[in-house]
């Protein structure tokens, strides 16, 4: 009874009191005591529970730990605890930005529900797991387990079994997020095809859901999933789809409040890459700036500040904002936030700006460290990139058999994406190399699949231009300063008929400044919606 009395008074001062001391008295007592006494699982689980929490709010997170690892260790004989002190664990070391301790926590909570017969939790493990690291088997045991779990009639899920307890969400639900979290990995590695084909089915999903559930957290499900497939749109070079998209998200977001709020600069965003992609480079300042005002979230913020330095670079009379957004994404200094992708993002910008100045050296060293980066990770989007901007160097410098060496294998790894501008980039090289070197058949040949890639890509912008929606690149932006255009601006479309001039004008052809190159689109959407609507779920949720 003592140990229970002092879990009871320190719960009620933890929860309800500004009195950290007192509670921690107390909570302390009903740990130690509920040790010595046999069979006092619930006092003396929630009491560690409780007090590791309590610790850390204290910045005491040294002494949470070893308390959390004791009380792990002692739990194994109770399912529902000894899951819940795992989980808390690894999101500990997942806040210090320990992911490697997280994961493994997360995959010792995995096979112990396994063993124990829980296939909710153990999905629950591996869905965490799957958002702290991009892990393959990971994903496919989720995918596996989810699976299992669709097929189980609800009293075949209810809490007999001590490690079900956990009951977090709905496990219709759960089906839709496990494939949400398959669309942001496919997506970050570049696998567009896949992203599309679970987006598909997730949607398909959802719209049956909300015939029969109006739960607030399926529309923030639809507005995430859209968010991915539109940046998948623009990358494989369908804008008028894309754009359609957008429209679909905003109106999504006029019918809550909440999801406006939490997506705002979100869509400010996807509507900065629309703009990019269609060379309306003051509107896609202006979305980008809004979106900065918009968010606090440190990734998304990063995520849109390499944006923005696209944006500069390719208009290129900004050195002095240009500047000062570099030294704000310094990937070698004091880089503001932890993720692997958004530095890799911020070598590939640096080395985009690099090769603009002339520096191919600085640019070589720059575009290498986001190679290495990114072959970690299967970052593949950012893999062609790199490959076909240091492909483009070395064929400025005339070596014209590394240049090959570089551009093939971009081309063939954005054809599996695939990536339409890359592709176009990758086959103009191609054509001049080939030129260059007298492979006159295989010049030919790239010259067509350069047509071919233009051809299709102008016909997208001129549809996604004369749509009533992209007047949406205006919205919700302060007006802008006047400004000479620094070239044909996308309204003025109705000009760009069948000429290869039109191609050069859109940035179609890597030879006009450098080469078209995909810039902003191509170097970081892989990263926005992975990193910032799994904050979102959590908070909705």
């Amino acid at each position: 009874m003592e140990a229970r009395t002092h879990l009871q008074l320190g719960s009620v001062l933890y929860h309800h009191t500004r009195n950290g001391e007192q509670a921690r008295g107390h909570l302390e007592k009903a740990w130690l005591i509920s040790q010595q006494i046999p069979q006092f699982e619930d006092v003396k689980f929630e009491a560690a529970s409780l007090l590791s929490e309590l610790y850390c709010q204290e910045n005491s997170v040294d002494t949470a730990k070893p308390l959390l690892r004791k009380a792990i260790q002692i739990s194994q004989q109770t399912p529902y605890w000894h899951c819940r002190l795992l989980f808390q664990l690894a999101q500990l070391h997942t806040l210090e930005k320990d992911l490697v301790s997280a994961c493994d926590l997360l995959g010792v909570g995995a096979e112990y529900a396994r063993v124990v017969g829980s296939e909710y939790t153990r999905a629950l493990f591996l869905l965490s797991k799957g958002m702290v690291k991009s892990v393959k088997p990971c994903l496919k045991q989720l995918q596996q387990c989810i699976q299992t779990i669709s097929t189980l009639h609800d009293d075949e899920i209810l809490p007999s079994n001590p490690a079900d307890l956990f009951h977090w969400l709905p496990k219709e639900h759960m089906c839709v997020l496990v494939y949400l979290v398959t669309v942001m990995h496919s997506m970050q590695a570049g696998y567009l095809e896949k992203a599309q084909k679970y987006t598909d089915k997730a949607l398909m999903q959802l719209e049956k859901l909300k015939m029969l559930d109006c739960s607030p957290i399926l529309s923030s499900f639809q507005v995430i999933l859209l968010e991915h497939i539109i940046m998948c749109r623009l990358v494989t070079g369908h804008k008028a789809t894309a754009l359609q998209e957008i429209s679909q998200v905003c109106q999504l977001c006029q019918q809550s409040p909440r999801l406006f709020s939490n997506h705002a600069a979100q869509l400010h965003t996807l509507l900065g890459l629309y703009c990019i992609s269609v060379n309306c480079m003051d509107n896609a300042e202006a979305q980008f700036t809004t979106a900065l005002r918009l968010t606090t979230h440190q990734e998304l913020w990063a995520f849109i500040v390499t944006n923005l330095a696209s944006v500069y670079i390719r208009e290129g009379n900004r050195h002095q904002e240009l500047y000062s957004l570099l030294e704000r994404i310094n990937p070698d200094h004091n880089f503001p936030v932890s993720s692997h992708c958004l530095r890799a993002a911020a070598f590939y910008i640096r080395g985009l700006f690099s090769f603009f100045q002339g520096r191919y050296n600085e640019a070589k060293r720059f575009l290498r460290e986001t190679l290495k980066m990114s072959n970690a990770e299967d970052l593949n989007r950012l893999t062609a990139c790199s490959l076909v901007l240091l492909g483009h160097i070395f064929y400025v410098l005339g070596n014209h058999r590394e240049s090959n060496n570089m551009v093939v294998p971009a081309m063939q790894l954005a054809s599996k994406i695939p990536d339409m501008s890359v592709q176009l980039w990758s086959s103009a090289l191609l054509r001049d190399l080939n030129k260059a070197c007298g492979n006159a058949m295989d010049a030919h040949e790239a010259a067509q699949m350069h047509q071919n890639f233009s051809q299709q890509l102008l016909q997208d912008h001129i549809e996604a231009c004369s749509l009533p929606e992209h007047n949406l690149i205006t919205e919700g932006t302060e007006a802008r300063r006047e400004r000479p255009p620094a070239r044909i601006r996308c309204q003025h479309a109705r000009v760009l008929s069948r000429s290869a001039a039109c191609v050069r004008r859109l940035n179609l052809s890597w030879q006009e400044e450098g080469g078209g190159i995909p810039v902003c689109d191509t170097t970081a959407s892989p990263v926005l919606c992975f990193v910032q609507n799994g904050t979102q779920v959590q908070r909705l949720s």
